[in-house]
Formats: structure tokens, sequence, C-alpha cells
């Protein structure tokens, strides 16, 4: 029985302890509810970040989770720029801030999201060289687009997953030069493979987008402080005047290892471990978002998903647990991107190895179907590429688990839910 006496900390001011915050109260928690963010900025959703707010065309304002009087009004402790440096778990308690106060709590929410893996190579110390994070990391990024498209300037990007992909989309649309280092065949391999890798590598390269795959980059080189080029281990060397290291994130898990918690191992994708209801080893602790490694059933794999859509509904999924809700996460995985005129959804699960088969409905030269990643007839994940309003029954069959018609889900005359059992 949850009552007015209790303090609820969380440590995190992402989407994820934003939400976690607002369930709370929307809930009936009436107890303290304390949100400690290490960010000056109020608590704000990522996507935008490498999408609309970069490209200029999103406000600086949209991105915020609440407005900054909702804190205020709905009772909840916010503290911004302030870092948790240690948890008590005897105690119960946790320090932060150049003070040192210490915060009791009766429940504690980790969500600590994860950070940029940083390039371990010379030549990073240089004036050029960037990472996309957070917002201050896009707002002094937008700049430098703009400045490189009106000087036709050359930014090289190491890595091809989605951070990579959004900015050099944005890139290309100021008239940046671009050039794409990835160590694998494809973009975007890791997540689906080769059958749709080529796909994005033909988008890019379509807008002038340059590859160089099957490499990273071995050195930064500059004068006077300023990057000048970028070499990569096979010894090529691309002009550049900014570079940005997209090569994915680390979960923050410093806080939560010092305390003793039960962590994963980052070969299975790091994270802290927590059960079905994101509770982790210590049963007063919770942990949320883009830091929390969950076994998922429908998959039978320990999953830490950097999405969006994870964040917004993990949030609330652990605020629910901390007031003794009974409930089991286990969302399909889901997150969208936008790339020129191209957007997509993607739902699940099955990166390479764990599928067998891939099925195409739609036509996919006109970049206008949807993908279906299937092992032994059962689709594991679905991508709508500009076709829309499919995602729900999309995860209906995944959620499924049946084995399907082939041929039917490759007919786009035949309805989708006609094929969930």
């Amino acid at each position: 029985m949850v009552d007015a006496d209790q303090t609820f900390v969380i440590v995190g001011g992402g989407l994820a302890g934003a939400k976690a915050a607002e369930t709370l109260r929307a809930e009936g928690f009436t107890g303290r509810v304390i949100l400690i963010c290490d960010e000056r900025d109020h608590p704000y959703e990522r996507p935008p970040l490498s999408k609309g707010f970069l490209l200029g065309k999103e406000e600086r304002h949209s991105v915020f989770v609440h407005e900054p009087a909702w804190y205020a009004r709905n009772d909840i402790e916010l503290h911004l720029g302030q870092t948790v440096d240690a948890i008590d778990r005897t105690a119960k308690t946790v320090r932060f801030g150049d003070d040192g106060t210490l915060a009791h709590y009766d429940k504690l929410l980790l969500a600590t999201g994860a950070e940029p893996r940083r390039l371990d190579i010379p030549g990073t110390g240089l004036a050029g060289v960037h990472h996309l994070r957070r917002l201050a990391h896009a707002e002094r990024l937008k700049g430098v687009l703009a400045a490189l498209g009106r000087d036709n300037g050359h930014i090289v990007i190491a890595g091809a997953g989605w951070i990579g992909l959004e900015v050099a989309a944005a890139a290309r649309e100021y008239g940046a030069e671009v050039t794409v280092v990835a160590p694998q065949p494809t973009p975007l391999y890791g997540v689906f493979g080769p059958e749709i890798g080529q796909m994005f590598t033909d988008l890019h390269a379509e807008r002038g987008v340059r590859f160089h795959f099957g490499t990273r980059l071995a050195e930064i080189t500059g004068q006077d402080g300023m990057v000048l080029a970028a070499r990569t281990e096979d010894g090529e060397e691309h002009p550049a005047h900014d570079v940005l290291a997209a090569i994915g994130a680390a979960p923050r898990t410093g806080l939560a290892e010092a305390a003793g918690l039960t962590l994963v191992d980052r070969s299975q994708g790091g994270g802290i471990a927590v059960d079905e209801r994101l509770r982790t080893s210590d049963p007063d602790i919770y942990a949320a978002g883009d830091v929390a490694a969950y076994h998922h059933a429908l998959f039978d794999v320990r999953l830490r998903v950097e999405h969006w859509a994870n964040a917004l509904n993990g949030g609330p999924a652990a605020a629910r647990a901390m007031l003794g809700r009974e409930l089991t996460y286990d969302r399909v995985p889901y997150f969208f991107s936008d790339q020129y005129d191209v957007g997509l959804e993607y739902s699940g699960w099955a990166p390479p190895g764990a599928y067998d088969q891939v099925v195409i409905r739609g036509d996919a030269g006109k970049r206008q179907f949807i993908a279906f990643w299937l092992k032994q007839g059962r689709v594991l994940a679905g991508m709508n590429v500009n076709v829309w309003d499919v995602t729900e029954p999309i995860q209906r069959l995944i959620r499924s688990t049946a084995q399907v018609n082939t041929e039917a889900l490759a007919d786009p005359h035949v309805a989708l839910d006609s094929l969930v059992p």
C-alpha cells in the first residue's frame, strides 16, 4: 500500500524519467516525487535531435516532454543540472549535486539512459569532432551543417546506424558534402541484415552521400586545432571540415554498478538487469529506458532497447510497478525513422542470424513496401516503408507466434489482419 508519506526518486531526466513522474501523479500517488536530471534543460524527447529539430523544421520548445511550469503544478521536485554520484542501498538514499545533498527514497527509478560511444583514435580532441545525444549537441550540429551547406563543406560520419544516416540525410538537405564510413557491408546491417540494408545505400547514394564500407576511422588529422581530414584503417583519406562519431551508445550503468546492482555483460548488450516488472536485483530499485535490460518472453532473449517507444512506455510501466501494480513489461520493440522522402516504422526483433527468410509485400524499388523477417514461418519483425497504419496488425502477427502463409503475406491484396489467427 502506497501512502502520502513515501518518497519516490527518479534519476534521469529524459523521456522515461519524465513520463514516470507523470504516471505517478496520474495514478494517484500523493507522496514526494523527486526527479534529478544532470542536464540543465527540462526533460525532452530525443528523436527530433536527428530529425525535425536538426533540420530546422521544429522549434526548440517543441522537443520538451512538458512545459516548464508543469513540474511545479504537479508537485514534482525537479533538480536540473544535478548529478547523482552515489546510492546507499542500506540507508536508502541518493547523493547528488555539488553540495552532496542526500535524498531518502522508498522506491528508486534509474532512468539514466545512454551516452555516445567515443572514437578511440588520434585527433578526437580537434574542434569539429561531434557527437549527437543531447539538445546542446543538436543545437551545435545544426549550425555546423548550415555552415557546411553554405560553404560546400564536407562532413565525415563514422557509423551507418540510425543516427549516422539521419544526420547524413540532414547534412545533404543543408547542402553539405557527406562521406559515411562503416565496418559493415551495408547500413544498418545489425538491424536489417544485407537484404534491406542495400536499400539505404541506394537511397543515400542517390542523394550524393558517399559510402566507404568495410573499414573504420583510424585517425582524424588537422591543423591549428581544426579538422582537415579523416583517414581509415585501409589507408584512404577523406577530406573533412567536421567529423561525427555515430558508432552507437553505451548504457550509463556506473551508478548502478557502484551500488552493487546486477548488470548485463556488454557482449549481451549491457545495461541494468531487470525482471518483467522492470525491477532490479534490489526490490526497491527499478530501471527503465535505454539503460534497462529485460528478458522478453516473446523472443526468449534479454533485450536493451535504445528507442523512443521504449522510454515512452517503459517509464510509465516502471512507475506502475513501483506503486505495486501487477504487470509484465513485454512491449514489442518499435522505432521509426525519416530520411529524405522515406518514412518507416519497424516492429519486432530480428538481427542477422535470428531469421531464415525475408518476405517483401509491395514495391521495394519504389520504396513503398513492408518487409517481414521470419523464422520457420513465424514473423519476428516487420518494417513498413512509406506504407502507413499497419503497425498494429504487424505487431499482432508477431505476438501470435503462428506460422503464416508466406505467399499471402507477400500479397498486398490480402489484408494483414486476416493472417492473424
